[in-house]
């Protein structure tokens, strides 16, 4: 199962169209339905994070907003959290990538290349094309998923989707 809540439903109930973007769980974090009946949104974690992309979300559980900022795994959300609501930190924060959709400039003729420089571990690439401008390209194997691309995007053309489990 999907650790990540899926709010748009609720948000469109509610009469808001939100952020666009699903409410992105804690690194390390358990699978959502477990999550969401240990933790006793205490804002431990959101206090803790010293990049303050840990924020509170609908119904007052912590979520990752990459807007705000990159994830650099420093794992102060976990030692922070008095709940088993993490896994080690040993093992891989999270499964996801970065994709571009259509609002990207690049792909719409204009020179930005924000998303490269954002990107820590380097996962994003622009290769020249002949007769246009370079448009990004993503390895998989090299991106953590740490957000740093969504961060600086200046339309918001940069989300982070989970990898199916193999």
């Amino acid at each position: 199962m999907d650790s990540t809540p899926d709010l748009s439903r609720r948000r469109w109930l509610r009469g808001g169209a939100g952020t666009g973007h699903p409410a992105q769980a804690l690194p390390w974090a358990v699978p959502w339905s477990q999550f969401a009946d240990r933790c006793s949104r205490c804002g431990d974690c959101v206090s803790a994070c010293p990049e303050h992309i840990i924020v509170t979300a609908d119904g007052g559980f912590p979520a990752i907003d990459f807007t705000r900022g990159a994830c650099t795994f420093c794992g102060d959300c976990v030692t922070a959290c008095a709940e088993p609501l993490f896994h080690s930190e040993d093992t891989v924060p999270w499964q996801q990538h970065a994709v571009f959709d259509h609002a990207c400039l690049a792909h719409k003729g204009v020179h930005c290349r924000s998303c490269e420089d954002g990107c820590e571990p380097a996962a994003i690439r622009f290769r020249p094309r002949l007769g246009g401008l370079a448009v990004p390209e993503l390895d998989k194997d090299a991106c953590n998923g740490c957000g740093g691309c969504m961060a600086v995007c200046p339309v918001s053309a940069i989300a982070m989707v989970k990898e199916e489990q193999a």
